[in-house]
């Protein structure tokens, strides 16, 4: 083959240059969005017309260009249009405005993130400066680990709260509520679960808290605690779709951690404000209200939202969540408490009438139960604990006859015994957020009714 005829062979076709310039203009063109127009506005939601047939339930539309640019979820689709409720508290949207399909919610966690504090958009709140974005985006909505993947719940867990490691014993990986009403130490409780040495890393969503009270828990309670836990923050004002964000995001962070083979602690304060949330939005979506004005969605979001919580799969490490939860009236019945109480391995109640009485963490021992038991307890321990909740059953079954006089010493043995050493059990379960964290609490405790019991020195005169 002459020169000629190689170079022939080798110089671009036009078809070849037609090819290339369609690749530089695909790479430099602007992509085509689709859009819609906002037909109708309400006080906590809007509809977009021309959308119907683009997007699906839960993706996100952006209603706006530039800086007044809005983010809406989709929680309704008709033929006719979409309705989009807003993240913003109030829906400033306009009639006319264009609406876009916009990228799902994702974050980008970091090891960095220990320490700071964000909202339900994974946006920094503190003043620590910009979030350093990690190497793997994660998706808010994510799926929990299968079923037959998932490790054992094994490990058990040190809190150093007596109370606890006595009576409602935690494993890694184990999900537990705390149930209680306002003001019985419900936040100084989850302080004290914050400062277990045997976790890695911290995740605390608080949602729909005071605006105040942020500061005050993670400065005040937190204290120095608060260098290995991520924040995710959602005050009441913020509109119901950021707070039924919230803590999905504080679930992703803690996933983050789990998946580096760190054994988690999530913190979610409280789950009740989620729900409440959950059935704004699906009020808003036209659902029917079917459970003391809770939505069907509702319970299908909480066990969807706590299933995320638990051991990950073989291999890496686990998240033992923690969820309050607020007893309206002290009512246990309600339908929240009552359907997240099937969801979770045990539950610790907190009770008014023990908080009125000044013994701090109000713990109601008879009420609460941890569904997986303590692996590395020896049989006597076990024992030991089952006894001690026999006595404690038995002399608060006689209150009220003891406090009319009908109690006679010698005639029960058994009620002899507890109203010895019931009292001593309680003051020795006594603990504050300021008081160390507990080493053993059967030596602990078997050394409090040993001094309970030493008989008086007689008096010299």
């Amino acid at each position: 083959m002459s020169e000629a005829e190689a170079a022939a062979r080798t110089r671009p076709t036009a078809l070849d240059r037609l090819d290339a310039a369609l690749a530089r203009g695909a790479k430099f063109a602007a992509r085509t969005a689709v859009g819609g127009v906002v037909t109708e506005i309400a006080t906590s939601h809007f509809r977009v017309a021309g959308l119907s047939r683009f997007v699906r339930m839960g993706e996100i539309v952006r209603i706006g260009a530039g800086e007044r640019a809005r983010l809406g979820e989709v929680v309704r689709i008709d033929d006719a249009a979409i309705t989009v409720k807003p993240f913003d508290s109030r829906c400033d949207a306009e009639i006319g405005a264009r609406a876009y399909r916009a990228e799902s919610l994702t974050l980008w966690p970091d090891e960095s993130w220990k320490g700071r504090v964000i909202d339900a958009l994974g946006r920094p709140l503190d003043d620590a400066g910009p979030l350093a974005a990690g190497a793997c985006g994660m998706a808010l909505d994510a799926e929990p680990p299968p079923a037959m993947k998932r490790a054992r719940v094994r490990e058990p867990i040190k809190t150093g709260i007596r109370v606890i490691d006595l009576f409602t014993p935690l494993s890694a990986g184990q999900r537990i509520g705390v149930f209680a009403g306002s003001g019985v130490g419900k936040s100084s409780l989850l302080a004290m679960l914050a400062r277990a040495p045997d976790f890695e890393a911290v995740v605390i969503a608080l949602v729909g808290e005071r605006g105040r009270e942020v500061r005050e828990f993670l400065d005040d309670t937190m204290g120095d605690n608060r260098a290995n836990a991520v924040a995710v923050v959602s005050t009441g004002d913020e509109s119901p779709m950021m707070r039924r964000l919230a803590p999905k995001t504080a679930m992703t962070v803690a996933e983050y951690f789990r998946d580096r083979g760190q054994s988690v602690l999530l913190i979610v304060d409280s789950v009740t404000r989620f729900a409440h949330a959950a059935r704004d939005v699906a009020l808003a979506a036209g659902e029917p209200a079917v459970a003391r004005g809770y939505a069907p969605s509702v319970f299908s979001d909480l066990p969807r939202l706590l299933e995320r919580a638990g051991p990950g799969a073989e291999g890496s490490g686990a998240i033992t969540g923690v969820f309050s939860v607020l007893v309206d009236g002290d009512d246990h019945n309600d339908p929240v408490a009552d359907n997240i109480r099937g969801t979770l391995d045990g539950h610790i109640v907190l009770d008014r009438a023990i908080a009125d009485q000044g013994r701090y963490p109000a713990v109601n021992v008879l009420a609460s139960i941890s569904r997986i038991p303590q692996p590395k307890w020896t049989p006597e321990q076990r024992a030991l604990v089952t006894r001690l909740r026999g006595l404690i059953a038995r002399f608060e079954e006689t209150r009220e006859l003891r406090l009319m006089g009908g109690y006679a010493a010698g005639a029960d043995p058994v009620l002899d015994q507890a109203v010895k050493t019931v009292p001593r059990i309680y003051e020795a379960m006594t603990q504050s957020l300021s008081s160390p964290l507990s080493d053993d609490p059967f030596v602990e405790l078997a050394a409090a009714l040993r001094a309970a019991n030493k008989p008086e020195e007689p008096a010299h005169g």
